[in-house]
């Protein structure tokens, strides 16, 4: 029997991020840049007006002061555009009107806003006086050039794309998102809604994969339910492949002769199947298959290809319990660290727990729970329903992972475990 930490360890050795692509900004949004962005230029590239006003010297206008506002008149000598492209030159004794983001002339070094003028246009009355610096956003306020706007690893939201145009990039150099295929397998597996009939199911897994793949950054579609044959599943498989990064396959892995995903998995390159210390989870599949130049060809064995290890490809139980525990445990954090994230875990914190309840022994034990508390008050846990009866209700009901250790046989109220913590 393999233990969580063995298996874990041989998925995030294979698990290497996606090789880097230049992406226009539409399509990075999402995705984990893969390089720093330097600004190769102030932003604003001149001192620009905060608001609509005259620009003047305030020598021109004098200071304010706490008795009444000094009234100033001056002729207006330029009207700038917001497009003006470049600073023009202000002249001692004069004013300019100009519009917000629009160059602030050479020698102003200082905006009075409309509302403390006449919004004279041959001439204006400027009230209340000037500082240096009011209402003028300096070359490079925003921005110095040179200055490093974005660092590699961050996943790019709106604010990132907006620094990022701001110094002219239209392309980034980014991890693409996965691209992820959820395969789900069983003779006995009907499309949620459709009638099921005797011996039928509805496929609970492939919509519920590939809504965990594209919540931890992926790209993901699904495939089935596909029979348990084993041609139709090996070329299936093989179909697949070319457009994944990552296939993850439920159900069809029990070792009788019913199930056909170890006989079709078990020969491609590193695949191999484990019984591994945890419930709900127990037999897992794992590997790499690399695409061969024939299509219908799946592996060289190894499974290594020019750019690395190969596809990596996950079997999960079909129990829809055991296939969302195993994704949380072992598939997300792939997922994560193939598409460049830094961190690769779901948040962890430490609990009491609510009430007590046995564990088997030499399994690592994830139990649907209920987490309260904050960080300052400390957490409560308490497990959903039985823990040795886990059902979808519960883990639909949960939102986080109470962790017992495989040496822990018994746990009693109060003490402390690490949960998994699934939502906020």
């Amino acid at each position: 029997m393999r233990t969580v930490a063995d298996h874990l360890a041989a998925v995030l050795d294979a698990a290497r991020p996606v090789p880097a692509l230049d992406a226009v900004l539409a399509d990075a949004a999402g995705c984990v840049l893969a390089e720093d962005v330097v600004a190769g230029h102030d932003v604003p590239l001149f001192a620009v007006a905060a608001c609509d006003g005259y620009a003047v010297r305030t020598a021109d206008v004098g200071l304010p002061g706490p008795g009444p506002a000094p009234e100033v008149v001056l002729p207006v000598v330029e009207d700038v555009q917001v497009v003006a492209p470049e600073p023009l030159r202000l002249v001692p004794g004069a004013a300019a009107l100009v519009a917000a983001g629009a160059p602030v002339p050479a020698g102003a070094d200082a905006v009075v806003p409309l509302d403390r003028t006449d919004r004279g246009r041959a001439r204006v009355v400027l009230r209340g006086g000037a500082e240096p610096g009011d209402h003028v956003r300096p070359a490079g306020a925003d921005v110095p050039v040179g200055s490093t706007v974005l660092t590699a690893g961050t996943r790019l939201g709106a604010r990132h794309l907006s620094v990022a145009a701001a110094v002219g990039r239209s392309r980034l150099r980014v991890h693409p998102r996965p691209r992820v295929v959820v395969l789900t397998v069983g003779d006995e597996l009907v499309e949620p809604g459709r009638a099921a009939g005797p011996g039928r199911r509805p496929d609970a897994n492939g919509h519920a994969l590939v809504a965990a793949a594209r919540d931890a950054g992926a790209s993901a579609v699904r495939v089935g339910p596909v029979p348990d044959e084993r041609g139709g599943l090996r070329e299936v498989i093989a179909d697949q492949l070319v457009r994944a990064d990552l296939v993850l396959i439920t159900g069809g892995l029990s070792p009788g002769q019913w199930d056909t995903v170890t006989d079709v998995l078990a020969p491609l390159g590193t695949v191999r199947f484990d019984h591994v210390a945890m419930t709900p989870g127990d037999r897992q599949g794992f590997g790499t298959v690399q695409v061969a130049d024939e299509a219908t060809d799946l592996v060289h064995p190894g499974g290594l290809g020019a750019g690395g290890v190969g596809v990596p490809i996950f079997a999960l139980p079909g129990h829809p319990v055991s296939a969302m525990v195993s994704y949380e445990v072992f598939v997300r954090p792939a997922l994560r660290a193939m598409g460049g994230h830094t961190g690769v875990y779901r948040p962890s914190v430490r609990a009491a727990v609510a009430r007590p309840l046995l564990s088997p022994a030499g399994l690592r034990h994830f139990v649907p729970a209920r987490l309260t508390g904050s960080p300052a008050d400390g957490y409560l846990v308490d497990p959903v329903g039985d823990p040795s009866k886990v059902s979808l209700s519960q883990l639909a009901a949960a939102n986080a992972l109470m962790v017992v250790g495989e040496d822990t046989t018994r746990v009693r109220a109060g003490d402390s475990l690490a949960c998994l913590v699934l939502e906020s």
